[in-house]
């Protein structure tokens, strides 16, 4: 994949819109494109990833494990990004993504979002800035749920 197509794929994912033109190109140029076949394994529930993927084209379906375990749903909008935790901490995922069909994604390696990260505190903030806001919204969503738990 050429540079300036992995940054274009880059510039459709939301989380990356906390990146300058110039940080997406970087990002980029250390990206690869990987191709899933159907059933094939995006990430692995209790595998720590060694990064995110960015979906270009295809469907997944991810399944919640562990203590979360749900019901599995699907991801099909191109720009998607799986495991956007996984480029800031070393932690294991709680959800396993396979493809549903031949499936294209860029993976975005978490040592060069973290090189990224480290040279421009301008960056950090505005990605701990997008982390908080997710986390908000999903604590939120939450919210009536743990009322419905206690009885309120």
């Amino acid at each position: 994949m050429r540079l300036d197509e992995a940054a274009a794929v880059l510039s459709q994912a939301e989380f990356f819109d906390i990146c300058d033109n110039e940080q997406k190109r970087l990002l980029a140029f250390a990206s690869e494109r990987r191709r899933f076949a159907p059933d094939d394994v995006v990430c692995k529930g209790d595998v720590v990833p060694e990064g995110a993927h960015v979906l270009i084209d295809g469907t997944l379906k991810a399944k919640p494990e562990g203590a979360i375990a749900g019901k599995p749903y699907t991801i099909s909008k191109p720009g998607a990004v799986v495991s956007a935790m996984a480029l800031i901490l070393t932690r294991p995922r709680l959800i396993t993504v396979t493809a549903v069909v031949e499936t294209d994604m860029l993976f975005v390696p978490r040592a060069a979002f973290r090189k990224l990260i480290e040279q421009s505190p301008e960056l950090a903030a505005r990605a701990a800035a997008h982390i908080e806001r997710d986390l908000s919204t999903y604590l939120g969503a939450l919210q009536p749920i743990g009322r419905k738990m206690r009885g309120h």
